[in-house]
């Protein structure tokens, strides 16, 4: 008997015939000889119609009453899943994210899981149940239901699964997989079968929108392996397992427009500076993605550009012009920016990769903004506009088409 728990995003339950199929998917697993956990997340646009409703009420909302708020969603696709597979002969019941024993940091909005108490699961999985639980939601230490941050869902299932030791974690969303590319944006990317925990948290977290990054984190600290699948295809999908012995060089190619530029032009060249900087970013909880320092043709002058999501603009870009106004700086934003990045595990022992990249833009005249490197990703900051160009441009000159 192996232990299962699936996870389905909005699209997945947004109507009450994709929650029918979604129970019988469920009961066939279990059918199978296996228990069954499943995670939802809120039917179709639900969350959002939740947070357009708070948003038309005030723009500075108290962010425990936005959690309060935007966390109904999921129980409501909850229990009327765990109806849906009573009303189709089985045993289930729903739980909330505190009902299941999921702990969470005590702050908003964008909180981690910092514990699962699993009793309660374990005790509904030995009566036979197929165990229902809401993602994207826990409990503080204060009581206070929170929320993890939008796609959580996604996380919610991995840690789950790990405090379960389950077999495997299965995410189910709209498409069949993990491809090369976005297939919306390039049709000739194609499936992959299998990629390594390493590769997928960096497609996750430079754009490719099927796994949440802290997902695939947790999996990978857990050694838990993921299978992605269709929603509403039988199909194998991909998983996302332990590096194996044969390593790809490049694997695929990511893609995000939601990316903003801001540059601090003539910085004074003394030590702290950029700490100073970067720490007031991180303590208003800004992630900062690509930096990049260069030395002004003006002695004893710096310039310093990085990138934030577009959600953490506006708020970057005010704390920014806080910092410059100090030093007697200048500061440009820019929000029609994007990024392509490269990823593949064999990158490291594979020279010449980035040079092919830098290539391939160059013969489409894409000018590179900004470049940032590890041992499995390049990634370049270019104008938004150019984003199509440039990921099929990369695409192609790697083959991910034949992949």
């Amino acid at each position: 008997m192996a232990l299962i728990v699936q996870k389905y995003g909005g699209t997945s339950v947004g109507t009450i015939e994709k929650i029918k199929n979604v129970a019988k998917k469920a009961l066939t697993a279990q059918s199978a000889g296996n228990q069954v956990v499943v995670v939802v997340s809120a039917m179709g646009p639900t969350t959002d119609v939740l947070i357009a409703r708070l948003k038309e009420l005030t723009a500075d909302y108290d962010p425990r009453e936005y959690d309060a708020l935007v966390s109904i969603g999921e129980n409501e696709s909850a229990a009327l899943l765990a109806q849906a597979i009573i009303a189709q002969g089985g045993r289930a019941v729903s739980l909330t994210g505190w009902q299941a024993g999921v702990e969470t940091e005590d702050n908003h909005n964008k909180c981690k899981i910092t514990n699962v108490r699993a009793g309660r699961l374990r005790q509904e999985l030995q009566a036979g149940k197929i165990v229902v639980v809401t993602g994207f939601q826990g409990l503080n230490s204060r009581g206070d239901v929170t929320t993890i941050g939008r796609g959580g869902s996604d996380t919610s299932a991995v840690v789950i699964a790990a405090a379960l030791r389950a077999d495997i974690c299965e995410i189910y969303t709209d498409v069949d997989g993990i491809y090369t590319t976005d297939p919306h944006i390039l049709p000739e990317a194609r499936r992959l079968e299998r990629i390594s925990h390493e590769e997928m948290l960096e497609m996750a977290s430079l754009g490719a929108g099927v796994m949440h990054p802290r997902a695939v984190e947790c999996a990978k600290v857990n050694n838990m392996t993921i299978a992605v699948k269709h929603s509403q295809q039988d199909g194998k999908g991909t998983l996302i397992t332990m590096v194996g012995e044969k390593l790809n060089t490049v694997s695929g190619v990511a893609a995000a427009d939601d990316v903003a530029k801001i540059g601090l032009l003539h910085v004074p060249d003394v030590p702290g500076m950029a700490a100073e900087l970067f720490g007031a970013l991180a303590a208003a909880r800004i992630n900062v993605d690509v930096i990049v320092q260069s030395i002004h043709e003006e002695a004893k002058k710096n310039d310093i550009s990085f990138t934030v999501g577009h959600d953490d603009y506006a708020q970057a870009l005010k704390i920014t012009e806080a910092k410059a106004g100090a030093w007697g700086c200048a500061v440009i934003g820019d929000k029609a920016v994007a990024k392509v990045s490269l990823v593949g595990i064999g990158m490291a022992s594979a020279p010449g990769v980035a040079a092919r990249m830098f290539a391939a833009l160059g013969r489409e005249k894409i000018n590179i903004q900004m470049i940032s490197t590890s041992e499995i990703k390049i990634s370049c900051i270019i104008a938004q506009k150019e984003l199509k160009k440039a990921l099929r441009a990369v695409h192609t000159e790697f083959g991910l088409e034949k992949c």
